[in-house]
C-alpha cells in the first residue's frame, strides 16, 4: 500500500472539464423521470386535474430531476480526477463509494475517442482505454474537449510505446505529445455500406415478411397480422440502423502509433489499435455477398469483450483486393512461400490447395456440403482456420496470441476417428475452431501448434514499439541470446502425419505492400512490420 501511494505521490492529477456535469445531468434526469412515470402514472390519470395544472405537475417533475440530476453530476465531476505516470494511468471517482483504479500503460489495448450526439455537437469528447484485463478493468473519461481528448490519446499511446512525453504543453494544460502521422488506406462509401445491409439476411427477411403481412391483411381486411409480428420488425429495423450508423464514413488510416478505425454518422468513434494487440483476424462472407465479392473483417482484441460489436469491426465490407489490404495492417508475415495463394485459397478454397489440411471422407455423411471445405494450414507465423460452403468464414490466429489450445469428441467423432479442434482467444466474436479433424492428426496439431506458440511467444519483440531503432535493436538482441539457450526448436513436430509440409520461409506478402505497389523491407528487428 505504501509502495502504492508512493507512486501516486508522483502522478500529473489533471480533472475532466468543467462541463462535464451539463453533458451527464440529463442521464439521471431521465433516470429520475422514467421511475416516476412508472410509479404515479396511474395516480396521474386518476386525479382529474385540468390540463394545465397536470402539464404544470409533469414541467414539475422534470425541473427536479434535471436539478437533482445537475447537482449529483457536479458533486461527482468534484470528486474525480485522473493522473498519468510513466508506468501507469489513474482515475479516482466515486460519491458514496469511493474507487481508486490504475491501468499500466503495457496493458493498454487501444485508446478510443468517443462522441456522442450531444457532446459532439459542442467539441467534447470521451476517452475510453481498453486494457488487457478485460471489460471491467478499462477506464473512460468522460468529458474533455476534443482537442484534450487528442492530445491525451496521443500522449498514452506515446507513453505506452516507450515514448517520454514532456508533463505539458505551452501554458501547461495540455500534455505535449506529437502526433503521429497517418495515412489513409480505405474509405467505406455509403453506396457500398446501403448495398451491404440491402443484401443481408435482416433487411431480406423484413420485406419478405412485410409482403406477406401486407397480402394477409389485405385478403383478411384487418392489421391483426401486421401488430402481432410489429415488435419483430421494429427489432430488424433497430439493427439495421444500428449497423449503418455505426459503420457510417468507415475509415482505415495506419500511424506508427497502430491501425486508426473512425466510424459514426451520430456517435463518432475514433479507435486507434496499436501493433500486436490483435488477438484474432476472422474474414467472412453471406452467401448474397458472394456475387459481389465482398467480405466482412472483424478481430478479437484484449478489453473490448463478446458483448462488443463495433469496437470489433475492422472493415465492414471490403473486396478481396482489399482484404489483403487490410490484414497486412495487423499481420504483416503470414510466413508462407505464396502468401496471396493462401490468402485464396483460405477465403475460397477446398480441398488440399497450398497445404491446407481438410476432413477425412469418411465424415462426408455429416458434413456432406463442407467436409472439403472445413480444414486448417498452419505457417511458421499463423494458424489458419477455414470453414462454411454457404457463410464462408476463414479464422487467422498468430501464434504469439494464442491462449491456449483443446481437443473435444463427441460419441459420434469417436466412432468416426475425427475430433474438434480449438484455439482459446480472448472474449470476442471470434471462435476459432475447426470440427472433424482426423483424431491422429488432429493430437498431432495440438502438440505442433503449441510447440509454435512457445517458440513464438518467447521470441516475439518488445511492446515499446515507438522507441528509437537502436533501443530495439537492443533489445532483440538480449531476446536471441535467451534464446540461444532454448532447446533446438527444430524437434518440435512439423509434419502432421506427413501431410502438411513447413518450410522455414518468411514471406510478406512476397515482398510487395498491396496498394503500394513498391518493396517492403523486412526488419527482424521489428519483427517484419512495415516502416513509415
Amino acid at each position: 500500500m505504501s509502495a502504492d501511494r508512493a507512486a501516486e505521490s508522483q502522478v500529473d492529477w489533471r480533472k475532466l472539464h468543467r462541463i462535464t456535469p451539463l453533458l451527464n445531468a440529463w442521464k439521471v434526469a431521465a433516470a429520475l423521470i422514467a421511475i416516476f412515470v412508472w410509479q404515479y402514472s396511474d395516480t396521474l390519470g386518476q386525479l382529474d386535474l385540468p390540463t394545465t395544472q397536470l402539464l404544470l405537475v409533469i414541467i414539475g417533475v422534470i425541473v427536479v430531476g434535471s436539478l437533482i440530476g445537475l447537482g449529483y453530476s457536479a458533486l461527482a465531476w468534484s470528486r474525480t480526477r485522473y493522473g498519468l505516470s510513466p508506468e501507469s494511468v489513474y482515475l479516482h471517482s466515486g460519491v458514496l463509494f469511493r474507487q481508486q483504479r490504475h491501468l499500466r500503460l503495457d496493458r493498454v489495448q487501444t485508446v478510443d475517442v468517443t462522441q456522442p450526439l450531444l457532446a459532439r455537437l459542442f467539441g467534447f469528447a470521451s476517452l475510453k482505454i481498453e486494457s488487457a484485463g478485460g471489460a471491467g478493468s478499462n477506464l473512460t473519461l468522460s468529458f474533455l474537449t476534443e482537442d484534450d481528448a487528442q492530445r491525451l490519446r496521443n500522449e498514452l499511446l506515446a507513453r505506452a510505446a516507450g515514448v517520454t512525453v514532456s508533463e505539458a504543453a505551452d501554458g501547461g494544460q495540455a500534455p505535449a505529445a506529437p502526433a503521429a502521422p497517418e495515412r489513409e488506406v480505405l474509405a467505406l462509401t455509403p453506396g457500398r455500406l446501403i448495398g451491404s445491409l440491402a443484401l443481408s439476411f435482416w433487411v431480406m427477411a423484413f420485406v419478405v415478411a412485410g409482403a406477406v403481412l401486407i397480402v394477409l391483411a389485405v385478403v383478411n381486411q384487418s392489421l391483426a397480422p401486421i401488430f402481432g409480428v410489429g415488435p419483430a420488425l421494429l427489432g430488424a429495423v433497430a439493427y439495421v440502423w444500428s449497423r449503418f450508423a455505426g459503420e457510417f464514413a468507415f475509415r482505415v488510416a495506419t500511424s506508427p502509433d497502430g491501425v486508426r478505425v473512425r466510424q459514426g454518422l451520430l456517435e463518432s468513434k475514433a479507435r486507434t489499435v496499436p501493433p500486436g494487440r490483435v488477438q484474432a483476424m476472422q474474414v467472412s462472407q453471406p452467401l448474397l455477398w458472394r456475387s459481389r465479392g465482398w467480405w466482412r473483417l472483424q478481430v478479437n482484441i484484449a478489453g473490448y469483450g463478446a458483448e462488443e460489436t463495433t469496437g470489433s469491426v475492422l472493415y465492414p465490407v471490403a473486396t478481396t483486393e482489399e482484404v489483403g489490404r487490410l490484414l497486412y495492417l495487423v499481420q504483416p508475415d503470414l510466413g508462407a512461400p505464396r502468401p496471396l495463394e493462401l490468402l485464396e485459397a483460405g477465403l475460397s478454397g477446398t480441398g488440399d490447395a497450398e497445404g491446407f489440411v481438410t476432413s477425412p471422407r469418411r465424415v462426408r455423411w455429416l458434413d456432406w456440403w463442407t467436409w472439403r471445405r472445413t480444414g486448417f494450414r498452419v505457417t511458421d507465423t499463423v494458424t489458419i482456420l477455414r470453414t462454411g460452403r454457404i457463410w464462408r468464414r476463414m479464422v487467422i490466429v498468430p501464434h504469439e496470441r494464442t491462449q491456449s489450445l483443446g481437443l473435444s469428441e463427441g460419441p459420434l467423432d469417436r466412432r468416426l476417428r475425427v475430433a474438434n479442434f480449438s484455439l482459446h482467444s480472448t472474449p470476442g466474436p471470434i471462435v476459432p475452431i475447426v470440427t472433424h479433424i482426423d483424431a491422429d492428426i488432429a493430437r498431432e496439431l495440438l502438440v505442433d501448434v503449441a510447440e509454435r506458440a512457445r517458440r513464438a511467444r518467447r521470441d516475439a519483440g518488445p511492446e515499446r514499439w515507438m522507441l528509437p531503432r537502436a533501443a530495439r535493436a537492443a533489445a532483440a538482441t538480449a531476446a536471441a541470446l535467451d534464446a540461444a539457450a532454448a532447446p533446438d526448436p527444430a524437434s518440435a513436430p512439423t509434419s502432421f502425419g506427413g501431410i502438411l509440409p513447413s518450410p522455414p520461409v518468411r514471406a510478406v506478402y512476397g515482398g510487395v505492400l498491396p496498394g503500394r505497389g513498391g518493396p517492403v523491407t523486412s526488419d527482424p528487428v521489428d519483427g517484419g512490420r512495415m516502416h513509415g
